[in-house]
């Protein structure tokens, strides 16, 4: 009797297997021969999930992003307020344990930019929706709640691209010495502002 592959399982257990190696190595030195080896399968089987390096990165962004998601949301679900709540989404770009995905991210990008293609695009898109999409709601509940005043819904696309520029920012320059400071700093002076004064 033939043994029936999950092929979804498979794909992702090779890309999980490999997050180290894009780790500690980065895409461009490594060659599909080293990411096979690491994940146990001969370079065929690889041309049999994935069409090249970049993909098995993407896959692993997609993955780790699925998993940082849910304990993000659990902890912002804890935060008292919506200034630490607003804090705790941008710990991401500062956290010892998104460290790893963190540098995915960072490989992800690097090639999107330099290579993009139709479903990097969608990708980044989708992400960008879904996360500023999420700072909106916080922000919409801080109001709903009389912590903050209404208009800074109208901030909060803005407060995104802040994250994501500050980070990018960090990541390609030595301007930014504690990203974390920074961005409490950032965060602490805007609500100082858009808080309801009691």
């Amino acid at each position: 009797m033939a043994i029936i592959v999950d092929k979804v399982q498979k794909r992702r257990d090779i890309a999980l297997s490999c997050v180290k190696l894009f780790v500690q190595g980065g895409i461009g030195h490594l060659t599909i021969s080293e990411v096979a080896k690491k994940a146990g399968i001969g370079k065929g089987t690889f041309y049999d999930y994935f069409k090249n390096k970049e993909a098995i990165v993407f896959e692993i962004l997609n993955i780790l992003l699925e998993e940082h998601s849910k304990g993000k949301e659990l902890k912002i679900s804890q935060a008292s307020s919506t200034r630490e709540k607003v804090k705790m989404f941008f710990d991401f770009y500062s956290n010892n344990e998104d460290k790893e995905l963190r540098q995915i991210y960072k490989e992800y990008i690097s090639i999107s930019l330099s290579n993009p293609n139709k479903e990097m695009v969608d990708f980044q898109s989708k992400c960008f929706n879904t996360y500023s999409s999420w700072l909106k709601n916080i922000i919409q509940d801080g109001i709903e709640n009389k912590e903050i005043i209404p208009e800074a819904l109208n901030l909060s696309k803005g407060l995104y691209y802040f994250g994501d520029g500050l980070f990018f920012n960090f990541s390609t320059t030595n301007v930014i010495g504690d990203i974390k400071k920074e961005i409490h700093f950032y965060v602490d002076s805007l609500f100082d502002l858009i808080e309801v004064k009691k």
